[in-house]
C-alpha cells in the first residue's frame, strides 16, 4: 500500500500558492484494509475513505468506462493492481495529474510542471471528452488562475464535446457550483471568455451569451459591447470582494438588454424590465439559491434607479426602498447599491475609464435608507391609534420628512400632502435610465 498526493495541492505547492486541501489517491488497497487501518469509508460511487485522524480524503486508485452520457454515466474499477499511472490518466488535466510521494518524489507522466511553467491548460488524454463537467471546471480554473490560457487542442475537444451535445447533458446543480465557484475567483472574466470560445456559454447561459456584439451609447458605455461591459463588473465585484449573491447580481443585471429591439441600439428603453423574466427564468433552470435569485431579480429591476439617486425625489426613494424591502432586510438592499457600484465603474473603453469614479449614489442611498428606519413607526401608530386606517400612510409620510432632513433637500416635495403611488418608480424609472444603465 502507498499514498501519494495528488491534484490541487500539488499543483499549488508548485506555483508557490498556499494549499488548503490534500487529497490522497492509495495504490495497492483494498477497501477491507482501508477499514482494518481505521478509515472512514465515504464514497458512493467508489471507495474513497477520510483518515482516522486528518479527515484528509484518501481514494483507491481507480480506472473508469463511460457508459451513458453526461457526467454520471460512468462504471468505476478500483484493485490493487490498478497503477499510479492509470489513475492519473482520468485526470482532467496535466497541471492537477502530478502526484506526490511521501518523501517528495514527484511522478509527473503527463507533463504538468512544463505546462505549469507555460501558464497552459492541457487535457490528459480523449478521456477528457467523456466528462462534461470538465469544460465548467477549466473555465473556473481560468478565472482562478487568469494568466493561464486553454491549450489549442484543448479548447478544439471542448468545442467539440459542445457540438455533440456533451454539455446538454449536464445536471442544474451541477452548472450552478462550478459557475458559482467560478464567480468567487480572482478574475470571473475569463471564465466567461473560456466558456465562450468553445461555444458551451450559449448553451448553459443562453441569456447571457446574447449580450455580446450587442452595442451601448458610447457617451455612457466607452467600452460599448455590453458581453465586454459584463465581463468588466464581474472583475469589478471581484476585486471589491463582494459576496457570492451581489457577484451573481452583477452577472445578471443587463441580461435584458440581449431582448431590447436592436433597431433601437445602442438604446435599451425597458431593458430593466425585460431582464427580469430573464433573470427569473434562468435562477429557476439552474435551480440558484433563493437568496442569489432574489438579488439578481431586485438589481436587474433597480440598478438604473440606483444610479439616478441624485435626482429622485424623497418620495420616489421611499418607494424604492419599500419596494425592495429594504426596512426589513437593509443589507440585501446595500448589497444591491454594492453592485450598482461595480455596473457604473465597469465601463473602459478607447475612449475612458469609469473604473475610478466616484459614486455618491451608494452613500446617498444609504444615508436615506438608515434615516426612513430611524423612524419609529410604533410611536407613530400610537399618534394615530384612534384613525387607525391612516396609520400606513403617516409611517410613511414620517420616513418621507426624515429622508428630505437627511438629505438636505430643500424644496417641498410635490407628493408630501398627497400619498399615492409614485408615478416616477418602477417602470417609469428604469425606461428613462437606459441610457446610462
Amino acid at each position: 500500500m502507498r499514498t501519494y498526493v495528488v491534484g490541487g495541492a500539488v499543483r499549488d505547492a508548485l506555483l508557490g500558492l498556499p494549499v488548503k486541501d490534500h487529497d490522497h489517491v492509495v495504490v495497492g488497497a483494498t477497501p477491507e484494509a482501508m477499514l482494518k487501518l481505521g478509515y472512514r469509508p465515504v464514497g458512493k460511487d467508489f471507495p474513497v475513505f477520510l483518515h482516522p485522524d486528518t479527515h484528509e480524503e484518501y481514494a483507491l486508485a481507480r480506472t473508469e468506462r463511460k457508459t451513458a452520457p453526461g457526467y454520471r454515466g460512468f462504471v468505476f474499477h478500483t484493485a490493487p493492481d490498478v497503477t499510479l499511472e492509470q489513475d492519473l490518466v482520468r485526470r482532467d488535466l496535466t497541471i492537477n495529474a502530478i502526484a506526490r510521494a511521501d518523501d517528495g518524489t514527484l511522478t509527473d507522466p503527463f507533463g504538468g510542471q512544463r505546462d505549469l511553467q507555460l501558464r497552459v491548460f492541457r487535457h490528459v488524454s480523449d478521456a477528457f471528452e467523456e466528462d462534461p463537467v470538465r469544460i465548467l471546471r477549466v473555465a473556473r480554473f481560468a478565472a482562478r488562475f487568469p494568466e493561464f490560457t486553454v491549450a489549442p487542442e484543448t479548447n478544439a475537444l471542448m468545442r467539440r464535446m459542445v457540438e455533440q451535445g456533451e454539455v446538454d447533458a449536464l445536471v442544474a446543480e451541477r452548472v450552478w457550483q462550478e459557475l458559482s465557484r467560478g464567480l468567487m475567483e480572482q478574475r470571473p472574466s475569463r471564465m466567461l471568455q473560456v466558456l465562450r470560445d468553445c461555444g458551451a456559454l450559449a448553451r448553459v447561459l443562453p441569456e447571457l451569451d446574447k449580450l455580446w456584439g450587442v452595442p451601448q451609447p458610447v457617451q455612457h458605455h466607452p467600452e460599448i459591447d455590453t458581453g465586454l461591459h459584463i465581463e468588466q463588473v464581474i472583475d469589478c465585484a471581484a476585486d471589491a470582494g463582494l459576496e457570492l449573491p451581489a457577484r451573481f447580481a452583477c452577472l445578471m443585471h443587463d441580461v435584458g438588454k440581449g431582448a431590447t429591439p436592436p433597431e433601437h441600439w445602442p438604446a435599451h428603453h425597458g431593458h430593466e424590465g425585460l431582464g427580469i423574466k430573464l433573470v427569473e427564468q434562468l435562477c429557476q433552470r439552474l435551480r440558484v439559491p433563493t437568496e442569489c435569485r432574489d438579488l439578481a431579480v431586485m438589481t436587474a429591476r433597480e440598478h438604473g434607479n440606483v444610479c439616478r439617486a441624485l435626482i429622485l425625489r424623497p418620495t420616489t426613494i421611499v418607494n424604492l426602498l419599500e419596494r425592495c424591502d429594504g426596512f426589513r432586510k437593509p443589507a440585501r438592499f446595500l448589497q444591491m447599491l454594492e453592485a450598482a457600484q461595480c455596473d457604473a465603474r465597469g465601463r473602459i473603453g478607447a475612449t475612458a475609464s469609469f473604473r475610478d469614479q466616484p459614486f455618491p449614489q451608494l452613500a446617498h442611498l444609504r444615508c436615506a435608507l438608515e434615516a426612513a428606519r430611524a423612524v419609529n413607526a410604533g410611536e407613530v401608530a400610537q399618534r394615530w391609534s384612534e384613525q387607525p386606517q391612516r396609520i400606513p400612510e403617516m409611517v410613511r409620510k414620517a420616513r418621507v420628512a426624515a429622508v428630505k432632513a437627511a438629505l438636505g433637500v430643500a424644496a417641498p416635495d410635490d407628493d408630501d400632502d398627497e400619498i399615492k403611488p409614485d408615478a416616477d418608480s418602477g417602470a417609469g424609472d428604469a425606461g428613462a435610465s437606459s441610457g446610462g444603465g
